[in-house]
């Protein structure tokens, strides 16, 4: 362990033993990035958990505190991987922008364990502003004219043209995404992507649908409501 920390940090288990007003320095520095970390999230999206804002304030506090317990005590150390190892995580997966969150929270915790405030400080500044850029500018956004259009048809009906029309009358353009039975095999579900003309049409070209389906139903709304997020 002696030579493990002075490869990492160039000193020894001797130059390395914190005091606690040292340590609660650490703490609260980790602490208030972990505050300006979670308000980044909160600004720059959507869809946002009370939990999870919440949780990234204590994350960094909690990763300073455990590597300052464990500094340079190897006992310590095994005790605290093995009381990890016994933690099992029930919870669902989250988003791709949830899990580079957890590990920006724990990179900062870790930065600050090791004494480098200044380098927690510039790398939280660093990346929240990278954030909030790519916020702004709408960065990887699907487009607003975008929309999902889902139509429900009998099984008797061919889908691969049945709207060609009307997607030439009323679109500038639309792309089929998928196609699935429905109601034990009698229906299908089409689901397109488009972009309409003009939106005040949106109505007459939905009721030309239901006229062409036989009044079956018809969703059209925003791309990103029903578009689940893939890492």
């Amino acid at each position: 362990m002696e030579s493990l920390l002075t490869s990492l940090l160039g000193t020894t288990t001797a130059e390395v033993e914190i005091t606690n007003s040292i340590a609660i320095i650490y703490t609260m520095a980790a602490g208030i990035l972990g505050l300006l970390i979670s308000l980044t999230y909160m600004k720059t999206g959507s869809k946002i958990s009370k939990n999870f804002a919440r949780t990234l304030i204590t994350l960094p506090i909690l990763v300073c505190v455990v590597l300052l317990v464990v500094n340079g005590n190897f006992g310590t150390s095994i005790a605290v991987l093995g009381a990890f190892s016994l933690v099992r995580f029930r919870s669902l997966q989250g988003s791709s922008r949830d899990i580079s969150f957890i590990f920006f929270s724990m990179t900062v915790g870790i930065v600050c364990a090791v004494g480098e405030i200044i380098l927690a400080a510039t790398l939280t500044i660093l990346i929240c502003g990278i954030y909030f850029v790519l916020n702004a500018i709408k960065y990887g956004a699907n487009s607003a004219e975008e929309k999902d259009l889902r139509v429900t048809i009998p099984e008797n009906l061919d889908y691969s043209d049945i709207f060609d029309d009307l997607f030439a009358k009323y679109t500038k353009e639309h792309k089929l995404i998928a196609v699935r039975t429905t109601n034990m095999g009698s229906m299908y579900e089409i689901n397109y992507r488009v972009k309409l003309l003009d939106e005040k049409e949106e109505k007459k070209f939905l009721d030309d649908i239901r006229m062409r389906n036989g009044n079956l139903t018809v969703i059209c709304g925003r791309c990103d409501v029903n578009e689940a997020e893939e890492l």
